[in-house]
């Protein structure tokens, strides 16, 4: 049955997460260790099919973590003849776009970037983290290694990913992601990449804390706020981040 499928398919990713990614996730927990303890910052993208809202401001969560996010809104209507004509000058709107919000943000060098393609492939996720290299901030990548093997990059670079990152988490997830064979469906389905960069993240995290709190620094990290005496807690712990840092 379609259940426990996919619990096997999960236990899959759990076990490629313990037998091949624990020395990356040390590495990742080290950055962002690092970087928390030299007045860093640590910001997580939109984490495509994964928990960046799993990972931003969660009961028993690092407060330290912060979404990344951007908008350019352009009200510029022309009729369709005129979209496409040619410009005096060459210009890429997506990487122009990813390098102007990336500058004009309140990143620093030494801060820490969590992106994530499950593909490799994506083009804004790959510019986005040369673009933050490229200003020294640190990156880990969430993707597929089996995946990016099977496909073409679509940044210009040519280069996919896990070529743009400081750390690589390859989550595990199989080519196309879905991972269940049913009965009545021409290709798989129910895919695994979420719960895979749900767990990687929060392996990374729980390192980090451990780490920091064997230095005798430990982060912030909330409670439920729906617990008894919670939200006093988290108005508590808001404002010790915000006058630590971490």
């Amino acid at each position: 049955m379609a259940p426990e499928k996919y619990l096997e398919e999960v236990r899959k990713i759990l076990d490629h997460l313990e037998k091949s990614q624990l020395p990356a996730i040390e590495q990742a927990a080290d950055l962002i260790a690092g970087a928390l303890l030299n007045k860093g910052g640590v910001f997580c993208s939109a984490i495509g099919h994964g928990g960046d809202g799993d990972f931003c401001n969660r009961a028993g969560g690092l407060a330290a973590v912060q979404k990344f996010s951007f908008n350019l809104d352009i009200s510029d209507k022309t009729p369709k003849i005129l979209a496409e004509r040619p410009r005096a000058e060459t210009f890429d709107r997506e990487s122009e776009t990813i390098r102007f919000a990336i500058k004009a943000s309140n990143l620093r060098a030494g801060d820490i970037m969590l992106v994530s393609s499950v593909s490799g492939r994506t083009r804004a996720a790959t510019e986005l983290a040369l673009a933050c290299r490229a200003l020294g901030i640190k990156t880990i990548g969430f993707t597929s290694m089996q995946y990016s093997a099977s496909v073409s990059a679509l940044h210009p670079s040519g280069k996919k990913l896990h070529e743009a990152v400081d750390v690589v988490i390859d989550i595990g997830a199989p080519f196309g992601d879905a991972a269940v064979e049913l009965p009545g469906f021409n290709g798989k389905v129910m895919p695994v990449s979420g719960v895979a960069m749900d767990v990687a993240g929060w392996l990374i995290f729980g390192r980090t804390m451990e780490k920091m709190a064997a230095l005798g620094t430990p982060p912030t990290v909330f409670i439920s706020a729906n617990r008894p005496g919670g939200e006093e807690d988290y108005r508590l712990k808001t404002d010790q981040y915000e006058k630590r840092g971490f």
